[in-house]
């Protein structure tokens, strides 16, 4: 099991970072980073990642015991997670691949995973960003993504620290799996909880838009989609179900 050492912070460049240089100084795994404000944050794609009043900005360091090139099944673990802990708030949560949680179609939770290799090992950062509530200004709207905050859709409203603990208690538990039963659970369970599932999606992969049915997760991370009959991998881009024509 995990053995969490939260640290605090008013404001940070970036969570992740804080992470990646303390795991560079020997950082045990569990070192949990928490910003209230963060003035250099990013997301998936190299996109920048803003960090809104109310939210919960936090990075966990892992140090797991296997080969680099499963590191990338770690953001899904986290998805996984993330999803069973926000579920807990608001029933009709989703997952949208690779790694975003949504609810009701709203993007609630963002996640980038870093990795780093030094003398003390190999440390990989799970960054989470979590919108608690909305903010007084209101939402951007220029997101691809429309947004939402978890209390939004919860009968009372909830805290940070709340949210923090469900997300900590939640990835114990899918880390543990994964390490001691490998990536088929996170596999079965990520399938079971994304939103295309079966269903016909376009894709955006920084070039071009490509439409196809979503038929689930690869072990490697990609997204299984059949285009014209035949399956393609789609290793990386932006998925956005096609409203019905009926």
């Amino acid at each position: 099991m995990l053995n969490f050492n939260i640290q605090h912070f008013e404001s940070l460049d970036s969570s992740n970072k804080e992470a990646l240089r303390l795991a560079a100084n020997g950082a045990k795994e569990g070192l949990t980073i928490v910003a209230k404000q963060q003035t250099d944050g990013k997301g998936r794609l190299g996109r920048v990642w803003q960090t809104i009043d109310h939210a919960l900005a936090m990075s966990v360091l892992l140090r797991p015991k296997i080969d680099t090139h499963k590191v990338a099944q770690l953001s899904l673990v986290a998805a996984v997670a993330a999803h069973h802990a926000i579920a807990m708030f608001a029933p009709q949560t989703r997952i949208k691949w690779p790694n975003d949680v949504l609810i009701e179609g709203k993007k609630v939770c963002g996640i980038l995973t870093e990795m780093q290799q030094g003398e003390h090992g190999l440390a990989v950062v799970v960054g989470l960003g979590i919108n608690i509530s909305e903010p007084k200004q209101g939402w951007d709207n220029n997101m691809r993504t429309p947004p939402t905050s978890l209390n939004q859709h919860c009968q009372q409203n909830i805290d940070n620290n709340e949210v923090l603990q469900a997300i900590l208690e939640s990835l114990d538990i899918w880390y543990h799996s994964f390490i001691h039963q490998g990536f088929a659970p996170i596999l079965e369970a990520w399938n079971k909880a994304h939103i295309a599932h079966g269903e016909t999606v376009s894709v955006y992969d920084g070039r071009s838009y490509i439409q196809g049915i979503a038929l689930g997760l690869a072990e490697d991370g990609t997204l299984r989609l059949l285009v014209n009959g035949k399956e393609q991998r789609i290793i990386a881009g932006d998925v956005s179900l096609m409203e019905s024509k009926t």
